[in-house]
């Protein structure tokens, strides 16, 4: 009998099941948003939860537990020290689920997967003489100090695709293929 028993299982065996959750969950560590169905979601919401719960204690026990689950020493050491101290002051609430709408093809619900504390990275910055503080410092570092003046060049215009049919070339049976 299964009493209790509730799990969903995206029509898949047990391994692969396992195998889905575990690459959303390394998924959602890398990239801290995931875009995937609305039941993938849930199901993987609650693995990483537990990984961050995990992460939050710093024991030897705790990692070995983590690595059975991301197979990945670099990403264990990401999850135990940028991602665990996002969420010190915390006790759940990790994740969150957005909901997007229908997937076309199928009328599946997508949902956006994400970390509701979020690590900013720091954005490159070109270095332009105008920014700095010393303006002339920077053109002296430079070895071509001159300007050179270019012409406003026109936008140039796209012409529209002459396909009519597009991506459904091959959808439609050509006389050759019927032999």
């Amino acid at each position: 009998m299964r009493h209790k028993i509730k799990t969903n299982r995206f029509g898949r065996f047990s391994s692969y099941r396992k195998a889905t959750l575990n690459s959303m969950a390394r998924a959602l560590i890398i990239n801290q948003s995931i875009k995937t169905t609305h039941d993938k979601a849930k199901a993987a919401a609650s693995e990483v939860e537990h990984l961050i719960t995990l992460a939050k204690s710093q024991t030897l026990a705790a990692r070995r537990q983590a690595h059975k689950q991301l197979c990945d020493h670099k990403l264990v050491k990401r999850l135990f020290t940028e991602t665990a101290s996002l969420f010190k002051d915390r006790n759940s609430g990790y994740t969150r689920i957005l909901k997007l709408g229908y997937r076309r093809g199928d009328g599946a619900l997508m949902a956006i997967l994400e970390l509701t504390e979020k690590s900013v990275k720091p954005k490159k910055q070109k270095h332009l003489a105008a920014s700095s503080k010393h303006p002339a410092s920077a053109l002296e570092e430079k070895p071509h100090a001159h300007k050179i003046e270019e012409k406003p060049k026109a936008p140039e215009k796209k012409e529209p695709s002459k396909k009519f049919f597009g991506g459904l070339r091959g959808f439609f049976k050509k006389e050759r293929d019927s032999l």
